[in-house]
């Protein structure tokens, strides 16, 4: 039970040092995900339209 304790409270000072970010930069940062997570999802799905439209061509 000693090392769990221990354990704990390590992590728990640890977490104290942690440089938390700012809301701003945390909501900036989830823009830039969404957006480019929608952009690869068009690229590619254009991509995949392309490709088997072109395979139909052939068969």
């Amino acid at each position: 039970m000693g090392k769990i304790w221990s354990f704990l409270s390590e992590s728990y000072g640890e977490l104290r040092k942690v440089v938390w970010p700012s809301w701003e930069s945390v909501v900036a940062s989830v823009k830039v995900v969404l957006v480019s997570t929608v952009m690869f999802a068009v690229f590619f799905g254009l991509v995949d339209y392309l490709l088997l439209n072109g395979l139909y061509l052939f068969f």
